[in-house]
């Protein structure tokens, strides 16, 4: 059964830095395989990517985060990370850790990243 397991949210002022980490497990075939992303979501609206990360390393990101929001991973640990600096009370959601495997999509089940003015 695959998991995707966040954490690393909170509470910080704007212009500080978070990092988000995923931990995946139960996949079928070995982490380097997959590629991951990370969503965002705020009440009301619907969920947006923020950034992804291939299996080879390659990566895409949304504009209003391109700059200053990192995605890496490190395959040994299974897992992802999000690197946000300069954050702005915008980027306030609850980030979700998303993979398919077998065209099936599979989330984590968030961390909510609060940022005040």
């Amino acid at each position: 059964q695959v998991q995707l397991v966040e954490s690393g949210g909170g509470f910080v002022q704007a212009g500080g830095s978070l990092r988000l980490s995923c931990a995946a497990s139960g996949l079928t075939f070995a982490f380097a395989y997959y590629g991951m992303d990370w969503y965002r979501q705020v009440p009301g609206k619907e969920r947006e990517l923020v950034a992804a990360i291939g299996g080879g390393g390659s990566t895409n990101y949304a504009g209003s985060v391109s700059g200053r929001f990192t995605i890496s991973r490190d395959n040994a640990k299974n897992s992802v990370y999000l690197q946000m600096n300069s954050l702005k009370p915008e980027d306030t959601a609850v980030y979700y850790c998303h993979t398919k495997d077998y065209e099936m999509n599979y989330w984590g089940k968030g961390t909510l990243v609060t940022v005040s003015s």
